[in-house]
Parts: C-alpha cells; structure tokens; sequence
C-alpha cells in the first residue's frame, strides 16, 4: 500500500472536506484499483471505508502479481498450500486470491447493504488466456463465483468479442460482471446491449434483476499515452498542421470518455430499459480505469477530476488517491463541453489517426499484458512452492 497514504488522510483531517468524500455528493463512487493482503491485517481497508469513503475494490492479474510476487504477504500461507499435491502454481494462486477476494468483499459488505447492492463489491479477473474463448469463459466465471461464495463480487469478463455473449449469459445466470479493456465507444454500446439482452433473459426465466450488479470498465490513461505517441510521430515530421497535432496532446481519453457517458445515458433510457428498471434493476453504471496519470506534463489527478459525473466509478490506484485527497478539485465536469469532446474526435480523424485503429491496439496489447502479467504471476507462484517443497 502506498506508504503516504495514512499520513495524508492524517492531514485531510484538518481540513474541511476530504475530496474523495465529496464525489459521493457528486454521484460517483470511488473504488480502489489495488488489492493485498496487509489491507485487511493492518485495517487499512477499514480506515479507507470510513475515512476516504471508499465504496468497492478492482483486482487484476498485474495487481495480483504484484502483491503475491512482490511482498511477504503470502509468504506463510505459500508454505502451507506448497503442501498440497492436489494444487498447482494455478490452483495455488487462486487460493491466495479468492481468500483476498472474500476478505474485501466481507470487509465492504455493509457499504453493499448500505447502497442497496449499487455499491461495496470487488471484482475478480477470469484468466486473460480465455479473452477469446465464449465457454471456457463462462464456465470460468461460474467455478470462481462460486469459490467466492460472496454475492458482492463481480466476475471480470474482458469486452472483446467473444466476452460479450458470455457477459450476456452470465447475467441471465445471475452472476455480477465488471466488463473489462474498454476503449473504443462502439464496442462500449455492444456491451451495454449485452448486459440488457441478459438482464431481458433473467427477467423471461423468473429470476429476480434487482439483484444484480454490473459495470463496464473503460480503460482512459492508455489511450492518451498511444495517441500522443503517435501525434509524437507525426510532429517529428515538420507538418503544416503542427497546431492541430499540438492541440490534441493529453485531450483524446477524456474527449472520448465524455462521449461514452452519453452512450451511457442513452441505452438506459427509454421503454425498453424502464420495462427492467420497474423489475428492480440498475443500470450497468460506467467506470473509469487506467486513471493513474502516466505523463508527467499531465496534471496527477487529471482522470479523476476530468471525469466526475452522475452515476459513474472512478477506480483508482493507492497514488493518485492520495494525490486527490490532497489537492483534488471536486466538479461535475462530466458533462462539460461535450461539443468540444466531439470536435476533440473529429480534429483526430482530420489529423490522420484513426481511433478504431488506436482501440483494437489497445484492447490487444490490454489482452497480452495481462496475460504475461498473469504468466509471471504463475511462474513465481510455482518457484516458491518448489522452493518450499525442497524444503
């Protein structure tokens, strides 16, 4: 956990409002993009519960490698599973997990009781070896949901082709999913399609919609960070339209996370979604990932402060959390200028960059780190267990 974090909501006590706090009143929900397990036994999830208002947690196979690999956590708890000749590196990771994953949600169940089920989950990841895979998806997500055991978690499903009809599916069985790697507005609108298609399907089987919890994640920070490398590329030629290319530098994530709240507001309206809200359920509110600040030239809270809006979750990392709670800017921003986000699109298409282009990159290269993330993940799990076997 990020080692400054007790000693700024130290100081935030003196202050008047701690900023964190205040996007409650401004209809967004704060998760925390992080999970380990010295949360739970130092009480730091309790303190960030009460303190920070922190309404639910996002797991992934980086954060898990990172924890697992990266600390002594699990260090006595590896011994004893390395034991087990039933477990391999696979299997022994996902004990480590799912005993976080239980822990978090235990620890946030009354934030769920509180909201009413909007909020208070944590969301466990599917193998990123499955993105492509409809079936092995759905019964992947199915073995963990049920490993869990605890209805505020919500299984992540990646938004690629074949995740979609297994989103659907999922949701028709009940099970809750974070839709994951989203970039691209066009696929967004597919996957909010899905998860209406599947609560439609729950509903035409008697099963009850209000219970159900869904998001779908879209990814910001990386999208600046391949389109300014490609405005980089393109302005080292001397262009004519150097001023265009300029202009667009540390503008396109947030243009195009402005757009898809529209889309958002969009899908749940009208006949078709208060036929299902009238049934209880709640709509597959937007959340905002990747919003750690990766350029230095960037203001560190730009992706929380820029996106703060109705009914939408921003999960953020330990660091840029501090750095909000410090010196945060609290507005409904949203919603600002959404002419300018469209022209902010067009001025790309018009500088020769294509954002289709940019998203199918990303969602492939989102594909592989996690998968490599989570390959390393497995290969360090599997030298401690045969380190302590040889013991």
């Amino acid at each position: 956990m990020s080692s400054t974090m007790k000693s700024n909501a130290a100081q935030q006590s003196t202050q008047t409002e701690n900023p964190l706090k205040a996007l409650a009143g401004l209809g967004q929900s704060v998760w925390l993009d992080y999970i380990r397990r010295d949360l739970f036994t130092t009480g730091e999830l309790k303190r960030l519960i009460e303190e920070d208002g922190l309404r639910g947690m996002t797991s992934n196979p980086s954060i898990f490698e990172k924890a697992i690999a990266g600390s002594n956590d699990y260090s006595d708890e590896l011994a004893e599973l390395a034991r087990r000749k039933d477990l391999d590196a696979k299997g022994v990771y996902e004990q480590l997990a799912i005993r976080d994953i239980q822990d978090a949600a235990d620890a946030l169940r009354g934030v769920y009781d509180q909201t009413r089920r909007r909020d208070g989950y944590v969301s466990l990841e599917v193998s990123p070896h499955l993105a492509h895979k409809t079936q092995e998806t759905i019964d992947e997500a199915q073995r963990l949901w049920k490993a869990v055991g605890r209805e505020n978690i919500m299984i992540k499903v990646p938004g690629t082709p074949e995740g979609l009809p297994a989103v659907r599916k999922l949701i028709e069985i009940g099970i809750n999913v974070n839709v994951t790697l989203l970039f691209a507005q066009e696929v967004y609108e597919k996957v909010a399609e899905s998860f209406i298609a599947g609560l439609e399907d729950l509903a035409a089987r008697g099963g009850d919609a209000s219970r159900i919890g869904s998001v779908a994640s879209f990814f910001v920070s990386r999208i600046d960070t391949l389109v300014d490398s490609k405005l980089a590329a393109l302005l080292n030629g001397a262009p004519a339209n150097a001023a265009l290319l300029h202009s667009l530098e540390g503008k396109v994530a947030i243009a195009n996370a402005k757009l898809a709240y529209q889309i958002y507001k969009q899908k749940f309206a009208g006949s078709r979604w208060q036929a299902l809200a009238s049934r209880g359920a709640a709509t597959q509110r937007v959340l905002w990932a990747s919003t750690s600040t990766k350029n230095p030239a960037y203001r560190d809270v730009v992706y929380v402060e820029e996106l703060i809006g109705r009914d939408t979750i921003n999960t953020i990392p330990p660091a840029t959390l501090d750095a909000f709670r410090d010196h945060g800017r609290p507005r409904l921003s949203l919603e600002e200028n959404v002419a300018a986000a469209q022209q902010t699109m067009a001025d790309l298409a018009r500088a020769g960059i294509s954002m289709k282009d940019v998203t199918d990159q990303l969602t492939t290269d989102g594909v592989k780190l996690f998968a490599d993330a989570f390959d390393q993940l497995l290969a360090a799990v599997g030298k401690k267990i045969q380190s302590s076997r040889a013991q």
